[in-house]
């Protein structure tokens, strides 16, 4: 083999293994269901939990994290593109570590909030979305359990709003 023959082969070798590595890649609007730019209502989530105040708690962080992420506008029933509304159905304790003198004392818990959400479009009414989100956070037991829940609710939230945003702006990976 020819000098040159051998560096054409290596030339589209290399060639080869770049055009290859990129060939997961997208470019444009990463969800094509929902563009960026719509505009989108946020409906009252549903508290399905007995845990009071998670529906206003979620909703309003939502809102937050739509209007902080700017892919989409913040919109009112009759203007928008898109409905996005959930139900929160799991609100749940678990004990992750317990006082070192009283194994029957906690003193971290781990709390975990689930909601389903649900996107529609509103001109056809079509089902763009329709999944379960989880979020998570660790809360010191300090004085009193319910102290202790109220300071973990906007972190719960935050998270749950996070990656809700997430999943409208970059789909579903």
């Amino acid at each position: 083999m020819s000098y040159r023959a051998s560096s054409w082969f290596i030339l589209f070798f290399v060639l080869l293994v770049l055009v290859s590595g990129c060939a997961s890649y997208r470019l444009g609007v990463a969800n094509p269901l929902i563009p960026a730019g719509y505009s989108i209502q946020v409906g009252l989530f549903q508290n399905s939990t007995s845990q009071p105040g998670l529906s206003e708690s979620v909703n309003g962080s939502i809102r937050r994290e739509i209007h902080r992420d700017g892919t989409f506008e913040l919109a009112d029933a009759d203007d928008c593109e898109v409905f996005l509304t959930g139900n929160i159905t799991t609100y749940r304790r678990s004990p992750v570590s317990f006082r070192p003198k009283d194994t029957l004392s906690v003193r971290d818990f781990d709390v975990e909030l689930s909601t389903q959400v649900k996107v529609l479009e509103k001109s056809s009414g079509k089902l763009l979305v329709d999944r379960v989100i989880t979020s998570r956070t660790t809360v010191r037991l300090g004085d009193d359990l319910a102290s202790a829940e109220r300071q973990a609710l906007p972190l719960l939230s935050s998270e749950l709003a996070k990656r809700t945003v997430a999943l409208l702006a970059e789909g579903g990976w």
